[in-house]
């Protein structure tokens, strides 16, 4: 059964190794055939992978679109353990992400790193929000009433 993909005007999508770029008109095509495919919203760049778990889905992400995927997997797994060593709270996340790499389930390990980026977003926005916290604290109170 062939998979019906639906591009938006300007859109982007990888299919295999191929970067196809679609025109200034909505279009739908079918493909047919085993090769991987992204859309544009689930690629990231390393521009754009400018925090820990989007290195993380990152190297995934190059697991899923290329085949040797060895050299990858070694970078995976340090980046993992250096996250767990500084987030051991996501410990279960990654490990559903990990489940997935080892059965070579590399696009469902993407959709699954999907839920540690967000957690990590949660805990740096919990921390920016702690600080702040402490910035306009008691002390910032007592400074003002003096």
């Amino acid at each position: 059964m062939a998979l019906k993909v639906e591009l938006k005007p300007n859109e982007r999508i990888i299919i295999g190794t191929a970067v196809i770029t679609n025109g200034d008109a909505r279009i739908r095509f079918y493909i047919e055939g085993d090769a991987p495919i992204l859309r544009e919203k689930d690629i990231l760049t390393p521009a754009t992978a400018d925090t820990p778990a989007k290195n993380i889905y990152l190297a995934l992400q190059l697991m899923y679109l290329n085949p040797d995927v060895v050299g990858h997997q070694d970078l995976y797994f340090k980046m993992v353990t250096d996250f767990l060593g500084a987030a051991p709270s996501a410990l279960s996340l990654v490990n559903d992400v990990n489940e997935l790499v080892l059965e070579g389930e590399y696009y469902k390990a993407l959709r699954a790193a999907r839920a540690l980026v967000a957690y990590e977003g949660e805990l740096l926005s919990h921390a920016e929000r702690g600080s702040e916290l402490r910035a306009y604290g008691p002390d910032h109170a007592v400074a003002k009433r003096a």
